[in-house]
C-alpha cells in the first residue's frame, strides 16, 4: 500500500521562544514555524501519509486534542499515534520531499533519517530525503514558510 501526505506552515518570525524543528532535528538561529505544536513539518507529513493507508486522520481531531487538553507539542507523540493503526503493515520505504529556501536542508538530512528510523523502526537505508528551493516560484521557496510531502510504501 502506499500513503501521501503533506503539511506546511509559515515562519513565525516574531516568536524568539519556541525552536525550529524539522524532522525532529533542532534546527538552530532560525525562526521557528507556526503552529500550536512543535509544527514538525516533516513528521506531519509522515503522519499524514500514515493516516493515507489507515484510513484515520491523526492530525486534526486526535492531534488537536493531545495538544489543546494534555498539552502535548511533540509531533513525534502524533506519528507514533499514527503507528498505532497499522497493525501488521510494515512500512518498507519512506520517500520524504522538502521544499524551502531556508534552513539549508542537506547538512541535517542525516541527522533527520537517523531520527526517522529510530520513530518508525526501520533502517535508514529505507528512507529517502530530498529538498528543494522550488526555484523560488512558492512561498516556500521564497523563504516564507516550509513545505513537506512524504510518500510511505507499506507491506499489504
Amino acid at each position: 500500500m502506499v500513503g501521501i501526505g503533506q503539511d506546511s506552515h509559515a515562519f513565525d518570525f516574531e516568536d524568539k521562544e519556541k525552536p525550529l524543528i524539522i524532522g525532529g532535528v533542532l534546527v538552530k538561529n532560525h525562526a521557528p514555524l507556526k503552529g500550536n505544536s512543535d509544527a514538525d513539518v516533516v513528521l506531519h507529513a509522515v503522519t499524514n501519509a500514515i493516516s493515507g493507508i489507515t484510513c484515520v486522520n491523526i492530525l486534526g481531531k486526535i492531534a488537536d486534542d493531545m495538544c489543546h487538553n494534555h498539552g502535548i507539542k511533540d509531533s513525534s507523540v502524533y506519528l507514533k499515534e499514527a503507528l498505532k493503526y497499522l497493525g501488521m503493515k510494515k512500512i518498507i520505504h519512506i520517500s520524504i520531499s522538502i521544499e524551502c529556501l531556508t534552513p539549508k536542508i542537506s547538512p541535517i538530512i542525516s541527522s533527520m533519517r537517523q531520527n526517522l528510523a529510530s520513530l518508525l523502526l526501520i533502517d535508514e537505508s529505507q528512507i529517502g530525503i530530498t529538498a528543494t528551493t522550488g526555484e523560488g516560484l512558492t512561498a516556500f521557496g521564497q523563504g516564507k514558510g516550509i513545505q513537506c510531502f512524504a510518500c510511505i510504501t507499506t507491506t499489504d
